[in-house]
């Protein structure tokens, strides 16, 4: 008996939006890994980027057992266990980082494409570097987000990479024989005096992007410093990606203390190790969580946010409107939100509503920077 992949749901994930918990893709690859998983035995199946556990599932009800997953979102991942515990399957499969740990001693990897090409280039090297020697990778996608780069992105790391016929708009690439292998390193660079770290697949890698820009310009010209960056109302730069903003806040104030999240764990990983290049850790704390869920209501005086305007390839106010809510809870009367955003989105109206009075800092054909107090 297949999967019942009916059953499977997806988390209230901003960044699954328009999905399935399950498409053509993850089916490719598991009718195309059917027979090299057949073999293995417990603990050498390894999954990446499973959107919310179709792949995983999939290999568990097939008869696999410790399966190893990671996930970039911290939604998927909470998916994941709860389409396991639905399906019973909860005791074949456990979550963690993409290290060596996930993939030591796999005899197949499972993946789904990241968009990413330096993304894709940390698994694969991480795969290279740790999985047996007669690991087979099958990783598939969409056609639309492929692209014949991942080939050779792949080729880097494997000796053999095969390509499946198209079924249902989607594809597969298949590698076979491991050489060079490596650990991920993140990209480095120095930006307006903050040392920037990012792993692949983070938003803008080790550069300054126009919008944040856009936003520290207007926070150096503000006149005055925000309110709160205590130890016990630290300033909080949500959705904080490579952690550029929070790390630039702490270094212009050196007593300013700093929260820093983002549901991302590659962004994480990236902000982490920002921080530490800055020599940072003691003041600005880095977190994986959805949104502020870990902030209490009214306990924030100052937000700054340069919200994802993108699901996959698709342009979407949702993420955006969703963190702005969020940030409202958190939030104590008088707190401000600092935020910039694409122009022609218009988010000022939505902004006042949620928030509430709200004044643009500046704005010009691509950004825009507003200040919301909450009312």
């Amino acid at each position: 008996m297949s999967l019942p992949f009916e059953r499977l749901r997806r988390a209230p994930d901003v960044e699954g939006e328009g999905l399935g918990a399950v498409d053509a893709a993850d089916r490719l690859i598991l009718d195309e890994s059917a027979a090299v998983r057949t073999g293995a035995r417990a603990g050498e199946i390894a999954v990446v980027g499973d959107a919310y556990g179709a792949l995983a599932l999939g290999a568990a009800h097939d008869g696999a057992s410790a399966v190893r997953v990671h996930q970039d979102a911290v939604l998927g991942e909470r998916a994941l266990l709860s389409n396991a515990v639905t399906l019973g399957l909860a005791e074949q499969i456990s979550s963690g980082p993409l290290d060596a740990a996930l993939v030591a001693g796999a005899r197949v990897v499972l993946m789904r494409l990241p968009r990413s090409l330096d993304a894709l280039r940390d698994v694969a090297g991480l795969i290279a570097a740790h999985a047996r020697s007669d690991v087979t990778v099958v990783a598939g996608g969409r056609i639309k987000h492929m692209s014949v780069a991942m080939n050779d992105v792949l080729r880097a790391f494997f000796t053999t990479v095969d390509v499946t016929h198209a079924r249902q708009k989607s594809r597969a690439l298949i590698a076979r024989g491991p050489h060079d292998g490596r650990d991920p390193v993140p990209a480095a660079a120095r930006v307006d005096d903050v040392e920037v770290r990012a792993f692949g697949g983070v938003f803008a890698g080790a550069r300054l992007d126009i919008g944040t820009r856009a936003l520290l310009s207007a926070l150096d010209a503000a006149p005055r410093s925000p309110g709160g960056g205590t130890a016990e109302d630290p300033w909080i730069d949500l959705a904080c990606g490579t952690g550029i903003v929070g790390a630039w806040l702490a270094r212009r104030h050196p007593s300013a203390h700093v929260y820093a999240s983002d549901q991302s764990a590659a962004a994480v990983a990236s902000a982490t190790a920002t921080v530490a290049a800055n020599a940072l850790s003691d003041r600005v704390r880095v977190a994986r969580a959805d949104g502020l869920e870990e902030r209490a209501a009214a306990s924030a005086s100052f937000i700054a946010l340069n919200p994802p305007f993108h699901s996959g390839a698709a342009l979407t106010t949702t993420i955006a409107e969703r963190l702005f809510a969020d940030a409202a809870r958190v939030l104590a009367p008088g707190g401000q939100l600092w935020c910039v955003w694409n122009s022609p989105l218009r988010y000022r109206a939505t902004l006042e509503r949620v928030v509430g009075p709200t004044h643009q800092v500046s704005r010009d054909p691509k950004f825009t920077v507003t200040v919301s107090t909450k009312r």
